[in-house]
């Protein structure tokens, strides 16, 4: 998906568009998914180069006079890359929960994500939905991670189970998350291997 050309879920003609500095946007913390020199970042560049940013980026207000990136990581480097010293952004007045859930939402359209991408986004999201206090009505608290990754499940039109092995990825090590995401290692075997204990997976 050109990320220019993509759709926000709220109509931006209805909601104030601000032009400020590109330096005073900081990237979201622990943004899970990459931004990558691929074809698809050559696309978009072009398309911004001939076109300008056609689709705002979000942000939240942050400390001072400075903004936290939610949505548009990708549309933020290409400008950099083109020595443009602005950004359209709406800016939406949201909690640290909500932008995460925001962000992972709206990434997870993209075409190409990675595994360990998907497996720490899917976390991300499970995390912030629990510090939400999702279901806290309930006497049982084991409930909770069931109802969470059925929620997630839903969203993604994946299933609940789907995004549990997922998130069993982010227990890899490092090196071995890699190798999934190069398609060097299949997925079932290491959501397996996600099990063992760290010196374990390292001996591997």
């Amino acid at each position: 998906m050109d990320e220019n050309k993509e759709v926000n879920s709220t109509d931006p003609k209805r909601e104030k568009v601000r032009v400020i500095p590109l330096s005073a946007i900081n990237d979201a913390p622990d943004h899970p998914f990459g931004v990558r020199d691929d074809d698809e970042m050559a696309e978009l560049v072009e398309s911004i180069s001939t076109f300008g940013v056609i689709n705002p980026v979000i942000v939240r207000k942050g400390e001072g006079e400075r903004y936290e990136l939610i949505s548009g990581h990708r549309r933020k480097y290409a400008c950099a890359k083109l020595c443009i010293d602005t950004l359209p952004v709406i800016v939406r007045d949201l909690s640290r929960e909500e932008a995460i859930i925001f962000m992972v939402d709206s990434n997870l359209q993209r075409e190409h994500i990675l595994p360990s991408e998907r497996a720490k986004a899917y976390k991300m999201k499970m995390e912030a939905l629990k510090r939400q206090g999702l279901r806290t009505d309930l006497t049982s608290a084991q409930l909770a991670p069931k109802l969470t990754t059925e929620k997630i499940g839903e969203e993604a039109g994946v299933s609940k189970d789907t995004v549990k092995r997922f998130i069993r990825l982010t227990e890899l090590q490092p090196e071995l998350q890699q190798m999934v995401d190069e398609k060097k290692m299949a997925f079932t075997p290491a959501v397996e291997i996600s099990y063992l204990k760290p010196d374990e997976q390292k001996m591997l």
